[in-house]
């Protein structure tokens, strides 16, 4: 048996850059149509000129592959409507970052204060272009992300006309937002659709399965499952593939990010298959994208798979993957 999906879009991906990227970059081309590129580099994409000559590197790794890269800003509220109509053209999106809670965003916001933050949001939702947040507080790790949805209603209630996409949720309380607003929308992880803290650290810590946001608790993923499995229009795929060395991930600092990107198309389809919801896996992975981000462009690109299994690599240049050396059921043909 195969299984054709049309236009794969990873709606969340980490690349970083110089040797990582040309690592990674090949891995998401391969298997996906296209994705939404995050920014937090060091230093941030924030300007027209880093977004564009980031963009070429991002090119330059992925050769030949059919693929296109929709690149994001870091968020600053000091960005102007006459800015912003100049670089409309090359993003797809604003990327707001809670400063430093997680993976390079000292820069992000200190603060939401709606006065603050007023024109650059008023600005965006009048040119089309989203607002994608890393949605979590600085309070207990396991509270971090129920906390931030009081401030993404907020956003939501004061900015009605701004598409908000609540990044890589993890929480029952988040899904249960999506459908309180309409210009709430949300990405969904692969592995938070299949781990919670206990698989990171009920028996000996597993330090490739460590992210940010944290892997809750089992009604947490089962709400997340539940949209996702059922083809929900406000909820898509984004991975938030996060490389990092082995050596980041492996120490008594261990960095935070799953990388997932090798797998992530044949681990979904062997999960929605599972949960006999295959008919629903093209609008998760691609459908919905298309019509929550009115402003994409979307290439032709078919992959197909087949039920045999597949040795994932132990490893990737310097990067440990998900289910490193373990089988899965699924083979992109």
């Amino acid at each position: 048996m195969s299984i054709t999906l049309n236009s794969p879009l990873d709606m969340h991906l980490h690349l970083r850059d110089e040797a990582m990227l040309k690592t990674v970059a090949p891995l998401s081309s391969r298997d996906f149509a296209g994705a939404v590129i995050m920014p937090n580099l060091v230093p941030p994409v924030d300007t027209k000129e880093a977004l564009l000559a980031y963009k070429e590197r991002i090119n330059s790794a992925i050769g030949d592959d059919t693929f296109t890269s929709y690149m994001t800003l870091f968020f600053k509220p000091t960005y102007t409507k006459e800015f912003l109509e100049s670089v409309k053209d090359e993003l797809i999106a604003i990327k707001l970052y809670p400063a430093g809670i997680t993976t390079n965003s000292e820069g992000g916001l200190s603060g939401f204060d709606v006065d603050e933050l007023r024109p650059t949001l008023d600005a965006m939702a009048e040119l089309n272009i989203p607002l994608c947040v890393h949605g979590e507080t600085n309070g207990f790790v396991m509270d971090r992300e129920a906390e931030f949805v009081s401030i993404y209603e907020m956003l939501a209630t004061n900015f009605p006309k701004l598409k908000i996409i609540m990044e890589h949720i993890t929480t029952k309380a988040s899904v249960e937002a999506l459908d309180k607003f309409e210009n709430l929308y949300a990405t969904i992880t692969l592995h938070h659709l299949l781990i919670t803290l206990d698989d990171v650290a009920g028996g000996m810590l597993q330090p490739h399965l460590f992210c940010k946001p944290i892997a809750k608790r089992p009604e947490d993923r089962e709400a997340l499952r539940k949209v996702a499995l059922e083809g929900h229009s406000k909820v898509m795929f984004g991975s938030d593939s996060a490389p990092h060395p082995q050596h980041a991930k492996e120490n008594c600092g261990c960095a935070a990010g799953v990388f997932t990107s090798p797998i992530a198309v044949q681990v979904l389809t062997e999960l929605f298959m599972e949960h006999s919801n295959l008919e629903n896996l093209q609008a998760f992975i691609s459908g919905n994208a298309q019509k929550i981000y009115t402003n994409i462009t979307v290439p032709e690109k078919s992959i197909t798979l087949e039920k045999k299994p597949f040795v994932v690599p132990a490893i990737y240049g310097t990067v440990v993957p998900m289910y490193a050396g373990e089988t899965i059921a699924y083979s992109i043909v």
